[in-house]
C-alpha cells in the first residue's frame, strides 16, 4: 500500500513538473530571443538586431530603412544610448492565430542616454521628450546631459514554432503601422 502511494505521488509530481516545464519553455524561448535582440543593439550590431524584428513589419517599412533608423539611433555620436539592463515582466501565454503564435511581452530596459555634446536648448528638448515618453519619474539626471532611464516596454513576440521568436514594439503611436500586420485580437491589447 505504501509503495502504491509513493508511486502515485511520484507520477503526479512528474506530470505536474512536465506541464510546468512546457509552459516555462515558451517563456524561456521568448526571453532568450528578446535578450539576443537587446544584446545585438548593445553591441551595435544593427543588422543582427533587425533580423529579430517580425518580417511582416518590413512590408510597412523596408529592412534597409529600419537598419538605418536603428543605426542613427544607437550609433549616433551626439546621442549616445547604452542599454545597461534588461528585465522581464509578465509574458502572456502564446495564442495561436492564423498559423502563428502571438505573446504580449512586458519588459524593462535601463538605458543611459548621453546628450552632453548637444547645446543646452537641444538637451532641454530631449529631456522633455524623454520625460513624456518614459514618464518623468523614470528619467533621472546623472550629470548635465546624461540621464538614466527606466523604460517600461511592451512587445509582441511572434513565432510559427514557439522556438524562434520575432518582435514588434507595441506603442500606441505605432498602432497605425501595426494595424496592417497584426491580428485584431492582438491590436486590441495595445
Amino acid at each position: 500500500m505504501k509503495n502504491k502511494f509513493i508511486t502515485t505521488l511520484f507520477v503526479l509530481i512528474s506530470i505536474f513538473s512536465f506541464a510546468q516545464a512546457k509552459v516555462n519553455f515558451e517563456e524561456i524561448q521568448i526571453k532568450k530571443s528578446l535578450t539576443y535582440f537587446a544584446n545585438s543593439i548593445k553591441a551595435k550590431k544593427m543588422n543582427q538586431a533587425v533580423d529579430c524584428i517580425y518580417p511582416k513589419y518590413f512590408t510597412v517599412i523596408s529592412k534597409e530603412q529600419m537598419t538605418q533608423i536603428m543605426d542613427v539611433t544607437y550609433n549616433n555620436p551626439l546621442l549616445k544610448i547604452d542599454i545597461q539592463d534588461l528585465n522581464f515582466g509578465v509574458i502572456e501565454k502564446p495564442e495561436l492565430i492564423d498559423g502563428e503564435y502571438f505573446s504580449i511581452t512586458n519588459y524593462g530596459l535601463k538605458l543611459q542616454c548621453d546628450v552632453s555634446s548637444m547645446n543646452d536648448e537641444t538637451q532641454n528638448k530631449i529631456e522633455t521628450a524623454m520625460k513624456i515618453k518614459y514618464v518623468q519619474g523614470n528619467v533621472k539626471l546623472l550629470k548635465k546631459g546624461v540621464y538614466v532611464i527606466n523604460a517600461k516596454m511592451r512587445a509582441c513576440a511572434i513565432s510559427k514554432d514557439k522556438k524562434d521568436w520575432k518582435f514588434l514594439i507595441l506603442e500606441k503611436n505605432y498602432k497605425p503601422q501595426l494595424v496592417k500586420i497584426l491580428p485584431k485580437k492582438i491590436l486590441d491589447k495595445i
